[in-house]
């Protein structure tokens, strides 16, 4: 959602401060040859970090779109500014809840102090083990589907038994059709379990958060063991 040269500044920013505080190759490596396989495995490193969190944040919005689509609400959606494709309204509350419980448990400065130590363990230019981090990145996808039926589960259930009942009254009154009864009902159903949802849904998108920063912590953490 932060603007793209906002992003690229910040990046150089946080890169400049690490490079002068970590301990660097020689320079006969970095003017040589050698520097090119040494940029990828540190692309390598970041990237699998990063589709770890984004696999975090994208089952919130798998979730968003489950309840949406159970409840109607999938026509009322909007632009994804993360990765610009159209996602409903649920699913942008709900990464907005994620994101601000991220940054309240100070998620974004853990991941900051783990990258930074990761010089330590693996100075630039060691060796690093790609299958341990690959196994490690493809495993936090089962997380992924996990957690997103836990958050879809309990509202879905309570909007198929309302579903349930509004086939009775249907049945017993035609006047009342689906169109005019059933819609308003379980539209108004879904704000009020998501309403009454929101302590539950604190404690386990801070589950969500804590997993995958562990993740993140095995996929560093391994890396001085190849």
């Amino acid at each position: 959602m932060v603007p793209l040269p906002v992003r690229i500044v910040f990046s150089f920013g946080i890169g400049v401060w690490v490079l002068t505080n970590i301990k660097l190759p020689p320079l006969e490596i970095l003017v040589g040859i050698d520097l090119l396989p040494i940029v990828l495995q540190e692309v390598f490193i970041g990237l699998s970090c990063g589709m770890i969190l984004s696999i975090c944040f994208g089952t919130v919005i798998l979730a968003g779109e489950k309840i949406a689509a159970t409840s109607g609400l999938a026509f009322a959606s909007q632009v994804d500014p993360s990765n610009g494709a159209q996602s409903p309204v649920i699913s942008q509350i709900f990464s907005l809840f994620l994101l601000v419980l991220f940054f309240s448990l100070n998620g974004h400065l853990v991941i900051f102090e783990m990258i930074f130590l990761s010089y330590e363990s693996l100075p630039i230019g060691g060796m690093v083990e790609y299958k341990k981090i690959i196994e490690n990145s493809l495993s936090s996808t089962n997380f992924l589907f996990k957690t997103a039926v836990m958050i879809v589960l309990p509202i879905v259930s309570i909007l198929f038994f309302m579903n349930i009942g509004i086939g009775f009254i249907t049945k017993s009154a035609p006047q009342l059709n689906l169109f005019s009864f059933g819609f308003p009902m379980t539209i108004l159903g879904t704000f009020f379990a998501l309403y009454f949802s929101v302590d539950a849904l604190q404690f386990v998108f801070a589950e969500l958060i804590d997993e995958a920063i562990g993740i993140v912590k095995v996929v560093l953490g391994d890396l001085g063991d190849g």
